[in-house]
Parts: C-alpha cells; sequence; structure tokens
C-alpha cells in the first residue's frame, strides 16, 4: 500500500494523529524525570551484621564466611564481596541481570534465616536490604548553630529536618554524618567496684533487668478490665543515680555512689567539618524513579520553610550534583536547538525556497516530541544519555525529510504539478527510505539489549534512536508529501541551472573513471582501509572521557592504629592548604569514613568544591578562536563569568600541595566512587597476598604514566591480645567469652541492642556503662581489671590470662570467597585509561607474584572490557540484521554487501577526528561509530536503490550508476552536511555535560566528511564489482539451477486506466446496437411462417 499517496489525499487523518502525538509527547516531555545518568536496576543485594567491639578477624571467621557460604549456593549469584571493618561486616550479592530484584532479596533474607543459630549470639539481628546502584546523594547539608551542642544539631536532623523532608514526592532516604546520638553515660569507679565486690558488666546487667517497663497481663478489678505494666524505667538522671544495685550478701548501694552520671553523647568515632568548622551534615538520596531536579526544588522548598521557623540554625548548602544534572539537561536542550537551526540553515542554502525548507524543518519537532510519550511509557528519563541519543537522532530526523523533499522538487522540475509529483516522487524514494530506516533501528536495537553495567546505559540510547527514527519515517512517508503536494508551488522547483555545476561535471568525470578502472578504484579503497585501521589502532581506549563537574572527591588513609583526634589534625592540615588553591570555594572534610562508606576512624573523605566552571558558548567560541594564527590576535579577551582554570589542573596543584605531608596515602576517585586504575589481588593466603601488595606498589610507584599509586585491604594494625590461661580460667569458672565480655563493657560498654534504655524527653536514651580512667591506654590497669568467678569472688584479670601486644588485620576485603586487595593508580593530566591500564599490565607482568596470588581487572578497566567485547557482539549482530534487512527489501542477496562493504569507509574519518582533538576511543566514541554505521549505509543505499531502479527500466548499468550518482549525490552531500552541522555545537563542548558529548560528536563529524566523499567515488566501482559477480556466480551455476520464470508485468496506472477507457467504449458501442436491433424489431411487421410436417416413413 502507497501511504504516501494515501496521505495526499486524505490529509486530516495524518494530521490529527500528529498533533495527538505532539500533545501526549509534549505533556511526556514535562513529567519525564531528569536525572543524571539512566536508572541501573542491578539485584544486588547487602547483608549487615554488626558485633559491637569485634575486630576483623574474629568477624570473618564467625559472621562473613558463614554468610558467604549460605549466600553462595543461591541460584544466580554472579559475585559475593564482604567488606570486615571493625564490628561491621558486609556482604554484597551480585546476582545475574535476568534474576528479579525483589526475588533476590527475598532469597538472601531465607539463606540468611536458616543459618541465624549458627552466627555469634552477641551479634545484632543481621540487615538484608537492597542496593541501590544509582544511589549517590545528589545534595548535601552543613547543621551550624552557635548556642547548640552536637548532640543537640544531631537530634534537629534526625527529628526536624528528617520528619519535615520524609514523605516528600520524590526524596528517598535522609542519612546523617559528623554528628554524635544522646546517651547516659556511667563511668565507674573501679575501686568503688572493687570495695562492693562488683564488677561492670554486673552493674550493667542489673541495669539492663531493672530499668524497663513490661507488660505484666491483666486485671479485672471492679468491673472494668485493665491492663498490668511493670514501671521500673527512671525516667531522669536523678532517678538513675537513686538505682539501688544488689551487691551480694543482702548488700546494696546506689548507683550514683558507684560513679559518675552525665547526660552527654556518644563516643565519637566520625567527626565532619566544613571549611574549617566542625558541623552535622546530611546528605539528600533521591528516589528510584524520581528526577533530582524536581526534589531538589522540593527540598529547597523545605528547608527555606525551616530556616524561616528556626532562624537561629544555620543551614548551609556543601554538595550539591543536582546543578550538573540541570546544567546537562538545559544544554543538552540548547545543543538541540542550536543544531537543529543550523541543520535547517543548511538545507534552506541548498534548496533556496522556504516553503521547501519548512517543509523539512517541520520534521524535526515532529519526530522528536512523540519520542517523549514512548520514552515516558518504558520509564525512561532524560538524562546524560538519552538526550545525547535525541542529539544525534536529529541529523538523521531531517533526512529523510530532505531526500523526500528534494526528490519531489526534481519531479516538479520535470514539469509535473506539486501534486502529482508528491504522489509519484514518495513513491519512486519510499524503498530507500524505509530500508535507511530499518538499517538504523537494525544497528541501534541489538545494542539496546547488551548484558551487564554496559547494557543498562546503551538500552536506553539505543530505544530512543530506534523510535526517533521510526517516528522520522512516518513524517515522511505521511507528513512531507502531503505538505508538499498542498502547500508547495510550481517556480518553488525552478531555480536550478540548466547545466550541471562545475562541481558536478567533475565528480561525474572521477566516477566515469573509478567505474572504468573499477578493481583499482577497490585497490585504493582497501589502502584507504589499511591506513585507516593501523591509526584507529594506535589510539587509545578509555571507558568515559574526563569531565569538569566542580568537585574532587579525595580518599585519605593514615596508619593503622591512627586515632580520631590524629585524623582530625592531619586532616585540617590538608583542609588549610587546599582551600588557599585558585578556583577552590570549599572543602569539605568527614574524618572516620572513606568516601565509599567504610568506617574506619583512621580514613577520611575530603571533597573539595570548585567554583562553577565557564563553558558557555561564547567561552568556548572565543577560545577555539584565539588558537588561530593570525585570527587569534583579533579575537578580544572576556571577563570570566566563572572559572576558567581546568579542574585537571587544580587537581594536580591539589595533590602537590599535600604531596608532603608524611604517613598518609590520598588519592582521587572519580565520581563512580572508584580510582581510575584498578585492579584487584586475590589470593587465599593473607601473607602471600600482603607480600604480592607489597612487591606491586614498589614496581608500580614512580611510573610517570601513573599517579598516586596505593593499595588497600591489605595493611596491617597494632592489637591486644588477650590470651586465657585455660587451666586456671577453668579452675575459677571463668570463661573465654566471660573475660571478652567484662573487657568489653569496661572499655566500651555493652552492644547498641544490650544498652539500658531511659526514657527522657520522648524518646528512648541508651545509658552505657563503662570503667572510667586510663583503662584503654595502660596495660597495667587493663590487668588489674576484675572477673567474676564461679563463685562470685573477683581476680584480676592478669591472674587468669596473659596479655600481649601482637597485630592483626585493620580491615578485610574478600571477593568470591577469598581474600583481595585492591592496588589502584589515578591518571596523569593528559593520559587515558588504555594507556595507563596497558602500562600497569606490562609492569605487573614483570613482578614475580607468590604462586597463590592472582590479578584481574576492577573497576573502569573492567566495565571497559565488557564494553568493548559486548560492543562488538552487538554491532556484529546489528550487521546481520542490516544485511537481512536489506536482503529482504532489495530481493537480493549480493548487492546488500555493497551495501555493507561501505561500512568501513568512516573508519579513516573517526580516526583523523580522534588524533586531531586528542581524543580517546571511549563510550561516546562508541556510540558515534554506531551513527556512523547507519549514516554510511543510507548514502549507499540512495545511491544502490536509483542504480536497480535505472536498470529495471533498461538502461545499462554504467550509465544507471552515473544516473545514480547524478541524481543522488545531491541529497547525500545535504544531509550529510546537515548532520555535521547539528553535530557542530556538541562538538565544541558546551555547558555541563559537553565533555561526554564532544568526541562522539567529533567522531560523527569526521566520519560523515570522509565517508560521504568515499561513498560518492567508491560505493559505484563496489556497485559494479559486486554486479560482476553475481553474473560470474549466475554463469557457474546455471546448469545448477533452474531459471526463474518471467512474470507478467502489471500494467501502469495510466495503462491500466486506457484499458479500461477503450473496454467501456466498446461495451457502450455494443450497448448501442444491440438497442438499435431492438428499436427494428418493434417497427416490422411479424413474420408469419408456415411449415409443413413431414412425417418420416
Amino acid at each position: 500500500m502507497n501511504f504516501s499517496a494515501w496521505s495526499i489525499r486524505n490529509p486530516i487523518a495524518p494530521v490529527l494523529a500528529f498533533v495527538l502525538l505532539m500533545v501526549v509527547g509534549w505533556q511526556s516531555f514535562n513529567a519525564l524525570p531528569i536525572t543524571r545518568f539512566p536508572n541501573i536496576d542491578v539485584p544486588l543485594v547487602a547483608v549487615s551484621v554488626a558485633q559491637s567491639g569485634a575486630a576483623p578477624t574474629e568477624m570473618e571467621a564467625q559472621v562473613t564466611k558463614e554468610i558467604e557460604d549460605a549466600v553462595a549456593g543461591i541460584t544466580g549469584v554472579k559475585n559475593i564481596t564482604s567488606s570486615i571493618s571493625d564490628g561491621v561486616s558486609t556482604t554484597a550479592v551480585e546476582f545475574r541481570m535476568e534474576v528479579p530484584t525483589e526475588k533476590a532479596v527475598q532469597d538472601v533474607k531465607d539463606a540468611i534465616d536458616r543459618i541465624r543459630g549458627s552466627l555469634p549470639g552477641q551479634i545484632e539481628a543481621p540487615i538484608v536490604s537492597r542496593i541501590e546502584v544509582e544511589g549517590q546523594a545528589i545534595m548535601s547539608f552543613a547543621i551550624a548553630a552557635p548556642d547548640k551542642t552536637l548532640e543537640e544539631l544531631s537530634w534537629y536532623v534526625d527529628d526536624t529536618i528528617k520528619r519535615a523532608l520524609q514523605g516528600k514526592a520524590g526524596v528517598g532516604r535522609i542519612d546523617r554524618y559528623g554528628g554524635a546520638d544522646r546517651e547516659i553515660l556511667i563511668a565507674l569507679d573501679p575501686l568503688r567496684l572493687d570495695s562492693f565486690g562488683l564488677s561492670a558488666t554486673g552493674v550493667n546487667a542489673q541495669l539492663r533487668q531493672a530499668n524497663i517497663n513490661l507488660g505484666s497481663g491483666r486485671g479485672a478489678l471492679g468491673a472494668r478490665e485493665q491492663t498490668i505494666r511493670t514501671l521500673g524505667d527512671a525516667g531522669s538522671v536523678a532517678a538513675l543515680e537513686d538505682t539501688m544495685i544488689a551487691a551480694g550478701n543482702g548488700r546494696h548501694v546506689r548507683l550514683g555512689d558507684l560513679g559518675t552520671i552525665t547526660d552527654t553523647y556518644e563516643e565519637l568515632r566520625s567527626q565532619a567539618r566544613f571549611n574549617g568548622e566542625q558541623v552535622v551534615t546530611f546528605s539528600v538520596f533521591r528516589a528510584k524513579g524520581a528526577s533530582e531536579v524536581s526534589v531538589a526544588r522540593v527540598v529547597e522548598e523545605t528547608l527555606d520553610g525551616l530556616r524561616q521557623a528556626h532562624p537561629d540554625v544555620q543551614i548551609l548548602p556543601v554538595d550539591d550534583t543536582v546543578f550538573y544534572t540541570y546544567g546537562n539537561y538545559e544544554a543538552a536542550l540548547h545543543t538541540l536547538l542550536e543544531g537543529a537551526l543550523l541543520s535547517v540553515i543548511v538545507v534552506l542554502l541548498f534548496l533556496r525556497n522556504w516553503r521547501a525548507t519548512l517543509i523539512t524543518a517541520l520534521a524535526l519537532p515532529l519526530s522528536a516530541v512523540p519520542t517523549f510519550f514512548i520514552m515516558d511509557l518504558l520509564d525512561f528519563s532524560l538524562n546524560l544519555v538519552s538526550f545525547l541519543a535525541i542529539t544525534l537522532a536529529t541529523g538523521i530526523l531531517v533526512d529523510d525529510a530532505i531526500v523526500e523533499i528534494e526528490n519531489i522538487a526534481r519531479h516538479i522540475r520535470m514539469g509535473k504539478t506539486p501534486y502529482r509529483a508528491a504522489i509519484e516522487a514518495a513513491d519512486e524514494i519510499g524503498l530507500a527510505v524505509i530500508a535507511t530506516t530499518f538499517t538504523i533501528v537494525a544497528v541501534f536495537v541489538p545494542v539496546s539489549f547488551m548484558p551487564g553495567i554496559p547494557g543498562q546505559y546503551f538500552r536506553q540510547f539505543g530505544l530512543t534512536v530506534a523510535i526517533a527514527v521510526l517516528f522520522s519515517l512516518m513524517v515522511a512517508r505521511l507528513i512531507t508529501p502531503m505538505l508538499a503536494a498542498y502547500f508547495m508551488r510550481d517556480k518553488d522547483a525552478m531555480h536550478e541551472e540548466a547545466e550541471d555545476g562545475t562541481v558536478m561535471r567533475l565528480y561525474l568525470g572521477l566516477v566515469r573513471h573509478t567505474l572504468k578502472w573499477r578493481y583499482f578504484t577497490l585497490m585504493g579503497a582497501l589502502g584507504v582501509l589499511a591506513v585507516s585501521v593501523f591509526f584507529m589502532v594506535q589510539i587509545p581506549g578509555s571507558f568515559l572521557p574526563p569531565e569538569d563537574v566542580s568537585r574532587i572527591p579525595i580518599s585519605v588513609e593514615l596508619p593503622p592504629g591512627t586515632a580520631l583526634s590524629e585524623t582530625n589534625r592531619v586532616t585540617s592540615e590538608i583542609e588549610t592548604r587546599l582551600s588557599k588553591i585558585n578556583g577552590v570555594e570549599g572543602v569539605f572534610v568527614l574524618s572516620g569514613s572513606s568516601p565509599t562508606g567504610d568506617l574506619d576512624v583512621r580514613r577520611a573523605s575530603i571533597t573539595v568544591i570548585l567554583k562553577r566552571l565557564d563553558h558557555s558558548l561564547l567561552r568556548r567560541s572565543t577560545e577555539i578562536l584565539a588558537r588561530v594564527p593570525i585570527l587569534g590576535y583579533a579575537v578580544p579577551t572576556l571577563a570570566p563569568n566563572g572559572r576558567v582554570r581546568p579542574q585537571a589542573s587544580i587537581e594536580k596543584e591539589v595533590f602537590a600541595q599535600i604531596a608532603d605531608i608524611p604517613d598518609i596515602r590520598a588519592f582521587k576517585l572519580n565520581d563512580r566512587g572508584q580510582r581510575d586504575i584498578s585492579f584487584s589481588i586475590l589470593s587465599s593466603n593473607p601473607e602471600a597476598l600482603t607480600e604480592a601488595i607489597s612487591r606491586l606498589e614498589k614496581a608500580l610507584r614512580g611510573d610517570p604514566l601513573l599517579a598516586n599509586v596505593s593499595s588497600t585491604g591489605a595493611l596491617p594494625r597494632p592489637e591486644v591480645q588477650i590470651t586465657p590461661r585455660a587451666d586456671q580460667a577453668a579452675r575459677l569458672g571463668i570463661t573465654t567469652r566471660q573475660i571478652s565480655e567484662t573487657i568489653r563493657v569496661a572499655t566500651i560498654g555493652d552492644v547498641d541492642a544490650a544498652l539500658a534504655k531511659v526514657s527522657l524527653d520522648g524518646r528512648q536514651i541508651p545509658v552505657r556503662v563503662r570503667v572510667e580512667g586510663d583503662l584503654k591506654t595502660d596495660i597495667n590497669r587493663l590487668g588489674a581489671l576484675k572477673i567474676a568467678t564461679a563463685t562470685g569472688q573477683t581476680v584480676p584479670l592478669s591472674a587468669v590470662a596473659d596479655i600481649t601486644m601482637g597485630e592483626g588485620a585493620a580491615s578485610i576485603s574478600r571477593l568470591n570467597r577469598e581474600r583481595i586487595a585492591t592496588i589502584g593508580a589515578n591518571l596523569p593530566e593528559g593520559v587515558v585509561l588504555g594507556t595507563a591500564t596497558a602500562r600497569f599490565k606490562e609492569l605487573a607482568e614483570a613482578v614475580e607474584l607468590p604462586p597463590s596470588v592472582r590479578i584481574s581487572e576492577a573497576g573502569d578497566s573492567e566495565v571497559q572490557t565488557e564494553l568493548f567485547a559486548s560492543f562488538i557482539n552487538a554491532m556484529i549482530l546489528g550487521l546481520l540484521l542490516v544485511l537481512t534487512v536489506l536482503i529482504l527489501l532489495f530481493k537480493s542477496v549480493i548487492q546488500p554487501f555493497t551495501i555493507l562493504f561501505s561500512l568501513p569507509l568512516a573508519i579513516g574519518g573517526v580516526a583523523a577526528a580522534l588524533i586531531l582533538t586528542n581524543s580517546a576511543v571511549s563510550m561516546p566514541v562508541l556510540i558515534g561509530i554506531l551513527m556512523l554505521m547507519g549514516i554510511v549505509t543510507k548514502n549507499a543505499i540512495l545511491l544502490v536503490d536509483f542504480a536497480i531502479e535505472m536498470m529495471s527500466q533498461g538502461m545499462p548499468r554504467i550509465d544507471a550508476m552515473m544516473e545514480a550518482g547524478h541524481k543522488r549525490a545531491r541529497p547525500i552531500v545535504m544531509t550529510s552536511i546537515a548532520m555535521s552541522a547539528g553535530m557542530l555545537p556538541s562538538a565544541l563542548g558546551v555547558g555541563e555535560g559537553g565533555a561526554f558529548r564532544a568526541p562522539m560528536a567529533t567522531a560523527v563529524i569526521g566520519g560523515i566528511i570522509v565517508s560521504t566523499v568515499l561513498s560518492l567515488v567508491v560505493v559505484p566501482s563496489f556497485f559494479l564489482i559486486m554486479d560482476d559477480l553475481s553474473r560470474l556466480i549466475s554463469r557457474l551455476f546455471k546448469n545448477m539451477i533452474g531459471e526463474k520464470e518471467a512474470e507478467p508485468i502489471p500494467p501502469t496506472a495510466d495503462a491500466l486506466g486506457q484499458m479500461l477507457h477503450t473496454a467501456q467504449r466498446e461495451i457502450d458501442t455494443l450497448n448501442d446496437r444491440l438497442h438499435r436491433l431492438e428499436n427494428a424489431q418493434t417497427k416490422t411487421p411479424p413474420l408469419v411462417l408456415n411449415p409443413k410436417l413431414h412425417v418420416a416413413e
């Protein structure tokens, strides 16, 4: 069915359909969430177990290994990663992508429930939760008030701010950092404890049993039923001091007489500072599927209300990633509009007619806006990747309309009316337009279903491009011909010269020579391809291009055993140095935690917040023009509207400033919380793992391609080791568990779940019992700590146990039930991931490692390897689908290979563009290569389709190919220039996310320029060579394969109309004769016959 002709004859239906699509598309555009990256749905489940005071070694043996063994047998588990620090074990279970996240969470919960009895009794209940991959904080704020304590500020965050924000649309969770929870501290005097024969453990146990309110059944006094409650809660610190503690032998003592009771806050294990002042901070996380911009707007409105209600509390913004997300959104929209405008200008310059240009320009909104409706149905978001797809599709969206309108104009120049020209031109070009569209769809759809994390990114990209291209096809087949039929005039196509111009004559002469020497042309093309591939493989690879996000996350690590006070001192010095650097706006320090959330007092997370970068279009244009010789002197100097210094330069100075600070490891993390280069070192032998890390660090440090080489997870720390003397402990009835509990309660208090609680100010405040003094700093005092025997007497700890100094693991990391350490490095300025990774592997291979140690890629290197492998597989599948589509559309097996063989022609342009701009082969470049596959096939399809059409009408093949070049060169050049113009704003790297779009745009522009020139010259020769091959195959197999009978050629519409007219005239003539005969019979008297009968004898 000719849809274009139907649309021209019935214009109301398609117009109404696209009006509805525009309305719902615009509504969807306004409703789509705005995020930085696509929502990544990876089935990741975390199992967290806490045991106060437990060392990493005990946690690994008693908790982590049990959990790993339990979850390892679950169907679909891909990787098991564990991180163990003081008192906390966290195991992350990664499932294969096809496993539903809800099922993964439930399976892990069931597995943990089955082994609950095998875990130590002192642990808190295991917490099984889903890990949100995109769950980075979008906003962070600092709370400060001169008249409030640290605990009061923390409670203000927990009670007032969390209550105000939670439940708001799009707000996921609120996390507090750097504060402290309120608690009642009971510091017991060891001498008084000894005088009453008490221990801290016994006092804590009595408090836990006495200071509590309990339900005690029901009563029925009188005619009513009552609930019976036992009220033991002290209710105040004064009442708690009066609590009587049984001392044995009928004695008792006031709790206040055993020590001091203070209403204070818990021991600080972390501390937050912003620009040198101690603060309490909180971070806002968005809910899954919510818009970052909408959430930020809601949060700001809510906090403004809190500022007015509580003017004594300052709420200061610390960190904000939403500005980058919204900046990328605005920059993508501007780039899209600027690219569309440039494309329309190119069309106007070629067509030189406002009506034809307007009809072509309408294809952009009519194709792009309905795409948002389908994106909304698929739960996509407006993010860096989907906007890249829309921007990239801009050139393609106008391509089909250009081809249609140019062909219609050519038919008008043949003397046809616009109405008839639109019908016949659309019918003539229909197959080529459909073929180009479905080849582009065939390229991008396989990429949308790549496995792993890269597939999650490419899914939105590939499907968005495919949807937009399909809408472009609908516009080109339904709207563009209809508008041309009714709005174009005869004069709109009369601007073309009677004779070909100089460029066209030169081109046709070149094609004529290449067709004559087509096999030499083929050899030349292969030579160009070889040179292109040679330079292409020299370009290093990378996962993502470096971006200027106006923030530098730094991880700082001090030696094992460092106290929080020393960590604060060192980070204060770092903060002072960094705040003086040009371009730095603020410094946020969180001591006691790494940027990835690992809790350890010797670690710190430092976020250097930079001033916003000035990367406006005017700034970028002047920077480029200033590099042009001679012209650069005339370019005026602009006043900066923000930071001009690049982030890479600031990063270099940051690490130069802190390089001389002793005994620290400091390195930068990227936006994904990882080192630029990261490798995992695995072994089942901890000693071999430590030795391997030491050798690798020594070999890697000092190489110019690797910066800040350091490792994590393999450093020992000093520890106090208490070994019970079994015979003496058994004789006195003292167990190892009893010794451990006594020491734990005396030094840090009981586990949080076992602490007594007091109801104060409407909330439950924990009561922590400890022994006062320098117990933790004096090993002799620790040895004098009294342990209760089986008879109720007490003996010093040194009487039943040996106390020595030793060392143990500071933290433990495990991967798939093996010990793992990570060694990583940062990229120096100007060095890309592929180059540094290759150097890393080269140096690592030269190091002799213990036999049980092996090295595997991690972080961006691992994802990059997975990306390239998946991309190659998807590209091969895409090529097969393209070949299938072309064979079905052209009904030929040989000629579609002409189109496929033209694909490598773009490699040289891509390589040249990347080398000139000093860009690596990253994910955006791969996206651009995908787009080039569609563009190159489009150019070849236009040539091949026209040549086949001309040959079917009896034209010799060389003349048909020459005519194809003559008639199709103009639309091919026009669409290529329009596509390049549409990519130009992206290539400038303007706005937030510009560094992500620029490599893709430069690769596309370079590939388009080279492939267009080579396609117009080489494809005609390829066509004839494949036709020669087709004829050769026919001669070779003509005796084996029967000839196909020629199908009767259906008459054309004009011939069929003439036949019907002739048949009607003959029918009318016969009717006239019959009518005359009937009239003649009515006028003549009837003839009477007298027949005679003859009887047979």
